[in-house]
């Protein structure tokens, strides 16, 4: 071992909206085989580089839970119908329980990610101290999305900065997030009806 530090990043999945357009909360939702999506987004985390998985849950958490991996951690967002920025909130607080450089953040309904685009927006930032500050969010054919990633040192003020049904787009844009082409990749498209 020569002493370096590798990045270490957790992921975080947002699945805890009641899917209103979708009939019922994406968190029960589950893939033309049968596999759930949260199980589809913490695998495309993990295996693209993510050390640890957090899944916020909210509606109809209790019977969500029961489809989170094992190795994952799932929390409950409290005020988790207020929008969006409660479940990354809660996100981002339980990230800080970790000793992860940097978070990569997805959304559940995002069942195409795949693992090459979370590697993608990690690379750039190998070194610990470039991912502790790292503002960075996947592109696809030059619109945002995900996943994002979000070093240590913006989750603090992120957090303090999110309302209603705003995640983090305002603030990326604020603080010069670096786009990552993924167009190449697939999977950046939500799905919000069945």
């Amino acid at each position: 071992m020569d002493g370096t530090h590798r990045t270490t990043a957790v992921g975080i999945v947002l699945a805890a909206g009641a899917g209103t357009r979708f009939g019922m909360p994406k968190a029960l939702a589950r893939g033309d085989g049968g596999t759930p999506w949260l199980e589809l987004a913490c695998q495309a985390l993990v295996d693209g580089g993510c050390a640890d998985v957090v899944v916020v849950l909210g509606a109809r958490a209790d019977e969500a839970e029961g489809l989170v991996r094992g190795d994952a951690t799932h929390v409950v967002a409290d005020r988790w119908e207020s929008g969006l920025a409660a479940s990354l909130r809660t996100g981002l607080a339980s990230a800080q329980e970790t000793d992860a450089d940097a978070a990569v953040v997805s959304l559940v309904d995002l069942p195409g990610l795949r693992p090459a685009s979370v590697r993608r927006v990690l690379e750039p930032f190998g070194a610990p101290d470039a991912a502790r500050t790292a503002l960075a969010r996947a592109m696809y054919g030059g619109r945002p999305g995900h996943p994002v990633l979000l070093g240590r040192e913006h989750w603090a003020p992120l957090a303090g900065s999110v309302r209603g049904d705003s995640g983090a787009g305002e603030y990326l844009r604020e603080h010069g997030a670096v786009g990552i082409d993924c167009t190449d990749l697939g999977g950046g498209d939500d799905v919000d009806r069945r």
